[in-house]
């Protein structure tokens, strides 16, 4: 597979690894053994509870890396979250050990680490705020057009847009019934076709 991204100077000798879609990352409980930079494919991780419910945290594209691994690297502790693959992947590998002797030596990894560490962890809190303050109308209408792009298709299921946003699935058929009564979207199998982007345009600026 073709990278999408340069590679640093100072990660230079490690190997990359490739992982097909759906592959497991890493699950709640395992120890942290590698530092991982995504040089191409998206990863999405989630948190998930003791009866199987997961909530969306972030995911990782070409050029990040995983705030939750760094932090777990420099801790010593296991992981609290799972993370799989969403397209196919592949990423540079550091090991632990090699991880710990660059973050000691190399100004150019440090900046590295910790840039990505910063920024990625600005963005987690700005989902918090979001789940925390926006209302739902708004973050499914954004979710929607996100996962639309330039089409008119979202391809996904209730369940997946529940874990995404950190609602129930049946809130979100709900919603979507009600949206789709309106003529704002039609509902298929395994998708949904949004029928008036300005309408959704509109649900993005609502508030609760």
């Amino acid at each position: 597979m073709q990278s999408d991204q340069f590679r640093p100077k100072c990660l230079e000798g490690f190997q990359s690894v490739s992982l097909p879609k759906g592959a497991s990352v890493f699950r709640a409980g395992d120890p942290c053994r590698n530092f991982y930079l995504i040089e191409s494919g998206s990863v999405r991780v989630d948190l998930v509870n003791s009866e199987g419910k997961s909530i969306l945290l972030y995911r990782i594209g070409a050029n990040e890396t995983c705030v939750l691994t760094t932090s777990c690297l420099m801790s010593h502790e296991n992981y609290s979250a799972e993370a799989v693959t969403e397209t196919d992947v592949t990423a540079l590998v550091v090991p632990r050990s090699e991880f710990q002797a660059r973050l000691a030596s190399s100004e150019e990894f440090r900046d590295l680490v910790f840039r990505s560490f910063s920024s990625r962890l600005s963005r987690l809190m700005a989902k918090v705020d979001e789940v925390s303050f926006a209302s739902l109308n708004s973050r499914l209408a954004k979710r929607l057009l996100e996962l639309a792009g330039k089409t008119d298709l979202v391809e996904t299921t209730h369940e997946r847009l529940a874990q995404d946003l950190g609602s129930a699935r049946e809130v979100i058929g709900r919603k979507l019934t009600d949206w789709e009564k309106r003529g704002l979207i039609a509902r298929h199998r395994g998708s949904i076709d949004i029928l008036s982007r300005p309408a959704l345009a509109v649900l993005c600026s609502q508030c609760d």
